[in-house]
């Protein structure tokens, strides 16, 4: 086991913390019998009280049950902006014992039919704006499809500033208030710690995403721990908008939260000046974001007209940041950026760094009861204090495997010290006091915005433009993104000189999420290739990094 951290713990938390042998749902039961009529979500001036979400849940999955024939098991769609109905969806599908598939909203048609396809979901818990995504799977996949509308939940008059969709009036197809009304009582709750709970999908080297399984129990380990070590209440006040499709987002903007029975001031899209409206408002207490978002928020102009004083902790993960962004926050609002670390697979932590003694561009150290080495990926040899290599991860959270991929999931782990470790992909080390450094990155991933790229997958999808041979996508340096995506292009014959650039940029936009879509596009005459005959990726990228180093 890795000790060198726990000189460096957090004062008065435990070194080791048991994990609740429940299913999560039964954190929204307890804390609606705890606080009935406290608000558990404020969505832009409208309270929704425990009582109210643990009773829509509880409806919404009787009629998942009775109407959309939801098993014990089977997978659900959830398909959504942060927003009430999300979390109300959420927890009706575990009151289901059924399975949450959380799919980016940012994700398109094309790419929504990989997910059920896959996940073979036949009922999706959706919001109106994504209904064009939706309807043409329905009857071709899906069976059923229960649609909100996000007016719905903006019982109180506001003067926030929304985008126009948020109030935009129900559609003909919206289902959300028909199935709450019909007032249908799911059967007794069966699942347990050890069912699945959450599939969300990662993407790999291979193109397609797989479905990480998660249990209630993986869940519970990092939500359990994250109410100890920022030593949490009831009290507590969060902004939530991080994506809750994203673990991140989940975990510490719903479901901890929910632990607890504090309250969740949720966002559906990143606005700085709402943002500082709404800590002021509610006294918002701890915010989770990534790197960009805290760069805008301290961009503000008009940032010194807010009352922050009720802010004790700004944290994240997603990219280190950045030392300079770091030093502003210290002096603009007298507080550290807490950084963490962790995957998919890991149900978001795997390593935090201590709230009373952070270090910046850290990973942090190893979360409750995990045990974390680096080892050298080719020999597998456990590598000491500042030597670079892959960083492996055991513990609670970590998932159970990829769905219906049984190479994939074996190819994920070893054996070491007598334990199945995870073999996380990132390159990194840890120093003498046992705080963990992310230095690279062993599988090939572009980090934009905090969103995750696979470039296989986005590759995958460039095959299906007409006018493209090859291609190969790496990363590129972006001013406000930190990376984004290039792709580097082989025209067919005939379309060289007819076909522009801009012109793949704009059919890469209609076709793939918003994060993932190449910005920057070259054209060349042939890609590098290996001795084998594969796209010479890493020549290219090296390349490309040369390229921004000079300027």
């Amino acid at each position: 086991m890795f000790t060198r951290h726990y000189p460096h713990w957090p004062p008065g938390v435990p070194k080791t913390l048991a994990v609740p042998r429940t299913s999560l749902y039964y954190n929204l039961e307890v804390s609606a019998r705890r606080y009935p009529d406290k608000a558990a979500l404020y969505y832009y001036g409208t309270s929704v009280t425990y009582a109210e979400l643990a009773r829509s849940a509880e409806a919404l999955a009787g009629y998942l049950q009775q109407r959309c024939g939801v098993r014990r098991g089977d997978r659900v769609l959830l398909y959504a902006q942060n927003c009430p109905q999300f979390v109300i969806g959420y927890y009706a599908i575990l009151r289901a014992d059924a399975v949450v598939v959380p799919v980016n909203p940012m994700n398109k048609r094309d790419e929504l039919a990989y997910y059920i396809a896959d996940s073979d979901a036949r009922t999706i818990v959706s919001t109106q704006d994504l209904y064009g995504e939706v309807e043409p799977h329905l009857g071709k996949g899906l069976e059923h499809c229960v649609l909100g509308t996000y007016s719905d939940y903006l019982r109180e008059a506001t003067d926030l500033s929304l985008p126009d969709f948020m109030r935009a009036p129900r559609l003909a197809a919206a289902s959300w208030n028909q199935a709450l009304a019909a007032g249908l009582a799911p059967a007794p709750h069966a699942a347990g710690p050890d069912d699945l709970a959450v599939l969300p999908y990662t993407s790999g080297t291979t193109g397609h995403p797989k479905g990480a399984m998660l249990t209630h129990g993986n869940l519970l380990a990092t939500s359990t721990g994250a109410c100890a070590w920022m030593q949490s209440s009831s009290e507590a006040v969060v902004l939530g908008v991080l994506p809750m499709f994203h673990l991140t987002g989940m975990q510490a903007n719903m479901n901890t939260p929910i632990q607890l029975g504090a309250l969740c001031v949720l966002m559906t899209r990143w606005d700085r000046q709402v943002a500082a409206e709404l800590i002021q408002r509610c006294r918002v207490t701890s915010v989770t974001g990534i790197t960009t978002m805290i760069v805008d928020f301290l961009a503000n102009p008009d940032l010194g007209k807010f009352d922050l004083s009720s802010l004790v902790r700004i944290g994240g993960g997603g990219a280190a940041m950045p030392e300079a962004v770091a030093a502003k926050l210290q002096e603009r609002l007298g507080l550290p950026f807490v950084e963490g670390y962790g995957l998919t697979e890991t149900s978001a932590p795997s390593h935090v760094n201590p709230p009373h003694r952070p270090k910046r561009q850290c990973a942090g150290i190893p979360y409750f009861d995990t045990d974390s080495r680096v080892i050298d990926p080719v020999s597998f040899k456990e590598l000491g204090p500042n030597e670079v290599g892959e960083i492996i991860t055991h513990g609670p959270q970590v998932f159970q495997g990829y769905w219906k991929q049984p190479k994939a999931s074996a190819d994920a782990f070893l054996e070491h010290d007598g334990k199945k470790f995870f073999r996380t992909g990132d390159l990194g080390y840890y120093d003498e006091e046992g705080y963990f450094f992310i230095t690279d990155r062993l599988k090939r991933m572009i980090n934009a915005s905090g969103y995750k790229v696979w470039p296989a997958e986005v590759e995958a999808m460039l095959y299906a433009h007409p006018d493209i041979q090859e291609a190969c996508v790496i990363g590129t340096r972006d001013p406000h993104r930190g990376e984004t995506v290039k792709a580097v292009v082989v025209l067919k014959a005939a379309s060289r000189g007819r076909v522009k650039e801009e012109e793949v940029v704009s059919w890469a936009k209609a076709h793939m999420a918003a994060f993932k879509y190449p910005r920057v596009v070259q054209f060349v005459e042939q890609l590098p290739k290996t001795a084998t005959g594969k796209v010479f990726w890493r020549k290219l990228q090296e390349e490309e990094n040369k390229r921004c180093a000079a300027g």
